[in-house]
């Protein structure tokens, strides 16, 4: 059995043919979808997180909104860039969220991609410290918002206050229990994987990953999860860990779908450059008719470890399009896989 969620990275431009033309019209969809996949029986509804872009940024109203419209199904993000986050208002954010959607918040942080602007988080007024790096920064913030999550008080309370204060130091509020254990670290490298294990984060790998061997995108990416499960038992962490895999799936079963996707599956994974100088291996997409598609999942390596699968989704084809691509995976191609 294996969790299945869609991922949107929520883009909108109002050229011809797109269905989501506004910043409006991607976060109505993002709710509405949600919804969607909630009533086919979907596991989780996940967002990415860019700045400067015309895609999702703010997190937390979207998350809310979905918590409110919804009643069972995970909701989550994969990625925040923690370069850009204040950790003390992310938390109460998350908390406020959180608590909206009845303990259903599956945050997934990450130190970041390469983005729009130069340097973007400056903007929000973030700096690496002396000899820090944006991903030192990144991990940095991370690690201030996960004790920030614990909810143990640490602020000395004013002694002539406006409002009655609980005894002992001060914590933020609204505090959440139980968010801290669905925190989940985005990992690029093996490293980054076994550094989120050690604080006990569960992992998120994406369509994409450093190439640190020069093998498929599967294979390097099934080694990193082991690598991630060893580092968590070594940790003595209670419980056994998440893991999800992001990709792209479309079942062949109509002539939209053939139109649309047809012939994307065909290619292999792709090799590029992220930050002028760091080689990354780049996951294919896979498109097929759903026989196929089964014989073709079984084979990749990652989805086989994860407990978790996300599928992108591409959100400007409208609601409806995007709802019938998840009930095609869930009605043609899960069971075949014993996920179902």
């Amino acid at each position: 059995m294996k969790k299945i969620g869609f991922l949107s990275f929520g883009h909108w431009s109002p050229a011809r043919g797109s269905g989501t033309r506004s910043a409006r019209d991607a976060l109505l969809q993002s709710i509405e979808l949600a919804v969607a996949a909630e009533e086919l029986g979907l596991d989780g509804a996940y967002v990415r997180v860019h700045h400067f872009a015309r895609q999702l940024a703010s997190p937390f109203p979207l998350l809310a909104a979905i918590g409110a419209r919804t009643s069972r199904i995970e909701i989550g993000t994969a990625v925040i860039d923690m370069r850009y986050e204040n950790p003390f208002h992310m938390a109460e954010d998350a908390g406020a969220a959180d608590l909206i959607a009845g303990g259903r918040l599956q945050l997934g942080l990450s130190r970041g991609s390469p983005e729009q602007v130069i340097d973007g988080w400056r903007h929000f007024g973030h700096l690496p410290s002396e000899g820090e790096s944006d991903a030192d920064m990144a991990r940095r913030h991370a690690e201030i918002f996960l004790a920030l999550l614990a909810g143990e008080g640490f602020a000395e309370p004013n002694p002539r206050p406006m409002f009655p204060n609980p005894p002992g130091l001060l914590r933020l509020e609204p505090h959440s229990e139980g968010l801290r254990e669905r925190i989940w670290w985005g990992a690029a490298t093996d490293a980054t994987a076994v550094w989120a294990a050690k604080l006990g984060m569960n992992l998120q790998s994406s369509t994409l990953k450093f190439d640190e061997s020069g093998e498929p995108l599967s294979v390097q990416q099934a080694r990193q999860i082991r690598a991630y499960r060893a580092a968590w038992k070594e940790a003595g962490h209670a419980g056994e860990p998440r893991v999800s895999v992001s990709r792209s799936i479309f079942a062949l079963v109509t002539d939209q779908d053939r139109a649309y996707f047809g012939g994307s599956g065909e290619g292999g994974d792709s090799i590029g450059y992220i930050d002028a100088d760091t080689r990354a291996v780049f996951g294919r997409s896979y498109a097929a008719e759903p026989d196929r598609l089964i014989e073709e999942l079984a084979r990749d390596e990652a989805v086989a470890e994860a407990d978790t699968l996300l599928l992108t989704v591409p959100n400007q084809l409208g609601v409806d399009y995007n709802a019938h691509v998840l009930e095609a995976i869930l009605t043609h191609v899960a069971p075949g896989l014993g996920w179902r």
